[in-house]
């Protein structure tokens, strides 16, 4: 069975990471471990002892927040609990928190609500942005905007490197939810007659699925990301997939923005995002 972190700061936001999560699992069999990261100052004069019995108590109260918080979650959603687990985890850095957990037991994915959309959030990052440019467990950033809805196509947005490899991973992802999947790739003047083949030679793979491919002109007068909206817009899909690349520098970061994690400020659409190989 697949197993989903599913992230909470106990805002009304992160209800939205919740609500999907258990769409998710309504459709298909998931493991869902609804996980919160907190962290517990400790005085200077405390000592050893002392701080171990506030920990335990503190905890004892996080964790009880935490399951009152999922619960009431699942209430809105007439939804009976299955298959889940409740986790709280002390550190001071919270995206790290996640992602080391997530990565030590073999989570498959990373679910967590979309929050903000200040200029110092989107250069700085916030926990969402952070995780889709540095988590080697795929992240699915669900807007905070998000209400349970059956899970019916994705658009899956490809640049059409390691097509074969992308495509599969989308499969696995979209053909036990029973979803038709819309496979999109913006052409530019340097794509040639072989990318088309290869993506045909990708896509006869899974022919029973019948996989629609959507193969779009670039308008250079505008942004990716607003080509990409429009695009969303006219397909309509339940979730976008797109796959990131998280080795570039610092200062390719800082500059020349992942389209993807800008992407994830603005979608009014839940996006999954797979790092690429």
């Amino acid at each position: 069975m697949k197993k989903i972190l599913v992230t909470t700061d106990f805002s009304s936001n992160s209800k939205a990471a919740l609500r999907f999560a258990i769409q998710l699992a309504s459709q298909h069999s998931f493991a869902l471990t609804f996980f919160h990261s907190y962290h517990l100052m400790r005085p200077t004069k405390w000592s050893d002892k002392v701080y171990e019995s506030f920990q335990s108590s503190q905890s004892t109260v996080i964790k009880n927040k935490l399951t009152r918080f999922v619960d009431s979650v699942y209430k809105s959603t007439d939804v009976t609990p299955k298959n889940v687990a409740y986790v709280i985890k002390n550190s001071f850095v919270t995206d790290s928190n996640i992602m080391q957990y997530a990565s030590d037991n073999d989570f498959n994915f990373i679910c967590i609500s979309r929050r903000g959309e200040s200029k110092h959030d989107k250069i700085f990052g916030t926990n969402t942005s952070i995780l889709i440019d540095q988590s080697e467990v795929p992240v699915i950033a669900v807007p905070p905007t998000y209400r349970r809805s059956e899970i019916s196509k994705v658009l899956y947005a490809s640049d059409l490197v390691d097509i074969e490899k992308e495509v599969k991973k989308v499969v696995d992802f979209a053909k036990p939810l029973k979803a038709q999947i819309e496979l999109l790739h913006f052409k530019v003047p340097s794509d040639s007659a072989g990318d088309t083949k290869l993506v045909e030679k990708a896509v006869k793979k899974f022919s029973d699925l019948h996989i629609k491919l959507d193969f779009e002109n670039l308008d250079f007068a505008e942004t990716l990301l607003t080509n990409l909206q429009k695009a969303i817009k006219k397909s309509k899909p339940s979730v976008v997939i797109m796959f990131t690349e998280q080795s570039r520098s610092f200062f390719d970061k800082l500059f020349l923005s992942s389209n993807t994690a800008e992407y994830s400020y603005h979608t009014k659409i839940p996006l999954l995002v797979f790092p690429k190989d």
